[in-house]
């Protein structure tokens, strides 16, 4: 194992503390793990809590800011957060106007924001929950009953922020985190696997020639292992899964190709090059690209596709000023 780390027992407290130290509009609490931004609480504004396990960066504490969420709350690598965090962040953050929670859809981190919701609701704060189950990959996994919950976290964190921004009630924030998730798709493949620091080894074995199309972003079996393809196949593999579930012609979209921690960017570049041209052919517009590693999995090599049918409002929303250490513009 060759990581740039000190003791794999504390990787997620000392990139909390390197995280805090590089941006000055985040307030960190390594030990406990989790990261709010500087200015909360905001009264009278309904604050966003995400979280999960750690690895994925920048998800979840790379989009907490301006825009985005209030907090996040970050587990061990590929572990759940545990509700005494996630508790501490929705009171770190509650300005009175309530708390929405976005849970990616696996087991352990639906079950402890759950509790974390009814501890909050002995402190008398309001808490609505929305769970991102976009994966189509997979209808159950090791982790989850259901879809996973994967790359359209960061569609519904950063549009439901900006409804949040303008001071929207709280059940208005919970319906357009809805919608987002509803409209949105996601398919991910692997063409390395990664190592957890603690464990030492990687998390699955891939032969040379082999890739895993339908991979979960924790490494767990995807829809089956194939003989290693080009860009463009792996492309029509990833939409071809997407518009077997969701058609997609005459939509405009928001698509983001997503590398998973190891793929440089110009391979990703080739791979949304592939995407617009599939989707053009397929009847279907662009409307917002987005390219980068923005929901990763360590060092993984892959990538993962994720779409989202807009609206004009989901849009705007998108659009919308944000300032976080992983995502800005308009300011």
């Amino acid at each position: 194992m060759r990581k740039l780390i000190n003791d794999p027992e504390n990787v997620v407290a000392d990139a909390l503390r390197g995280l805090a130290a590089a941006h000055p509009s985040l307030r960190a609490d390594p030990e406990n793990g989790t990261v709010v931004r500087a200015d909360a609480p905001r009264a009278g504004r309904v604050a966003l809590v995400s979280g999960g396990g750690s690895g994925h960066e920048p998800l979840h504490a790379g989009f907490v800011g301006h825009g985005m969420l209030d907090a996040a709350c970050c587990g061990q690598v590929f572990t759940s957060p545990v509700p005494d965090q996630i508790i501490a962040a929705t009171m770190a953050v509650n300005g009175g106007a309530g708390v929405l929670h976005i849970v990616k859809n696996y087991t352990g981190d639906v079950l402890n924001f759950r509790m974390a919701a009814e501890l909050a609701e002995d402190e008398d704060i309001e808490v609505a929950s929305v769970i991102v189950n976009d994966d189509v990959a997979v209808e159950d996994s090791l982790y989850t009953a259901g879809r996973r919950g994967t790359g359209a976290t960061l569609f519904v964190e950063k549009i439901a922020g900006a409804l949040a921004e303008e001071g929207a009630d709280l059940a208005s924030v919970a319906a357009v985190a809805r919608e987002v998730n509803e409209r949105s798709r996601s398919f991910g493949v692997a063409l390395s696997p990664c190592t957890v620091p603690a464990a030492g080894e990687p998390t699955f074995q891939l032969e040379d020639g082999e890739m895993e199309l339908g991979i979960g972003i924790h490494g767990e079996p995807g829809r089956e292992r194939v003989p290693l393809a080009d860009a463009d196949a792996i492309v029509d593999a990833s939409l071809s899964a997407i518009e077997a579930d969701m058609p997609l012609a005459g939509s405009e979209l928001l698509v983001l190709v997503n590398g998973m921690g190891g793929t440089p960017l110009m391979e990703q570049y080739i791979a949304y090059e592939a995407a617009a041209r599939w989707l053009e052919g397929h009847g279907a517009t662009v409307a917002r690209p987005l390219v980068g590693p923005y929901v990763t999995s360590l060092e993984m090599a892959g990538s993962m596709i994720s779409v989202c049918r807009l609206t004009p409002e989901l849009t705007r929303l998108w659009d919308a000023p944000v300032e976080t250490p992983a995502l800005r513009w308009g300011r």
